[in-house]
């Protein structure tokens, strides 16, 4: 058996190949992205079998929340130093990502106003009664929990995101297209008419005044 100790260079190439760790900037965009990234694989879980569940709604909710969020917490966990950069962003982009992070904690408050806590999760989805949303942030969008989500995301990838975070998130933004047109082919099925009428008075996102 040897008993030779490794040289200094070969410490020194060892510790070079630990990953650096996390800043704080990292960390809080990883939260961000925790409680938003999953939302749209939570709600194409619900929305194309919303029959189904509607007569197993603690079944809907499990099955959506196990399908969204532990496989996007565990991704973000395993490979943040490849999605989070390792080093502080110029103050500029972190006062940016901050000022969309609290744009959207803003725009959630006013939803969770709006809606009440059990609509948000999708309690009239599943029971297939409830009334359009038109009152409030829902009488300039249509759709303010996506908006916010894509700002929120937007402010955590200016907070620490790499290319291959922006990337990522780029899918989602493909995932979150997917989930607004199953929740409209719903909207649609569930309300006909009046629901077509709320499409042409209020825009997706942009609460751009539209003529009657």
């Amino acid at each position: 058996m040897s008993n030779t100790l490794p040289s200094k260079g070969a410490v020194s190439a060892q510790s070079g190949l630990q990953c650096p760790p996390m800043t704080f900037w990292g960390w809080l965009a990883m939260v961000v992205l925790f409680l938003h990234l999953p939302i749209p694989l939570y709600w194409i879980v619900l929305h194309p079998a919303v029959k189904f569940w509607r007569s197993r709604p603690n079944a809907a909710y499990l099955t959506g929340f196990v399908l969204s969020w532990p496989p996007v917490t565990t991704t973000l966990v395993f490979y943040r130093h490849a999605l989070f950069r390792s080093a502080r962003g110029p103050w500029l982009m972190i006062a940016a990502g901050l000022g969309l992070i609290v744009l959207e904690a803003w725009i959630f408050w006013s939803v969770h106003r709006d809606l009440g806590a059990a609509r948000i999760v999708g309690k009239t989805e599943l029971s297939g009664g409830g009334e359009i949303a038109d009152r409030g942030i829902y009488a300039r969008i249509r759709h303010p929990r996506y908006a916010g989500s894509f700002l929120a995301i937007v402010g955590a990838l200016l907070l620490a995101g790499t290319p291959m975070l922006w990337l990522a998130a780029f899918a989602w933004t493909v995932l979150m297209r997917l989930a607004i047109l199953l929740e409209e082919r719903e909207l649609r099925a569930r309300f006909g008419a009046a629901y077509e009428e709320y499409c042409r008075r209020v825009p997706r996102f942009i609460p751009v005044r539209r003529e009657p």
